[in-house]
């Protein structure tokens, strides 16, 4: 909230209808592992399942995925924790819907 006060956010936020509050708080309560097991559930949904034990499947399934939509906030940014941690891999630094969508993501492990 000091942060929002100092940099003369706060009177932006009350002219767009946004509560600083609200947001700062819900950023506190972000919780990336929980974003990736909802991503690894939702890949194992969707993908094909490969002989090797692994799951193949398109950028653009996983971004189309109804389900998994309503589920995070941030698709891109939990991919890219998902694949730090070893969860998944893809070509590129990141995958974005249009340029990637035929790129492929594969789950290595669940």
């Amino acid at each position: 909230r000091d942060l929002v006060r100092s940099r003369g956010l706060g009177d932006v936020y009350k002219r767009q209808g946004i509560n600083a509050e609200y947001g700062a708080k819900a950023m506190s309560n972000y919780d990336p592992d929980h974003d990736v097991k909802l991503l690894v559930a939702a890949i194992k949904r969707i993908a094909e399942p490969l002989p090797d034990g692994t799951y193949k499947t398109t950028f653009i399934k996983i971004f189309k995925d109804e389900i998994l939509e309503q589920q995070l906030e941030s698709l891109v940014g939990t991919m890219k924790a998902a694949r730090n941690k070893g969860f998944i891999d893809f070509k590129g630094q990141m995958l974005l819907q249009g340029a990637h969508d035929n790129v492929e993501v594969t789950l290595l492990k669940s």
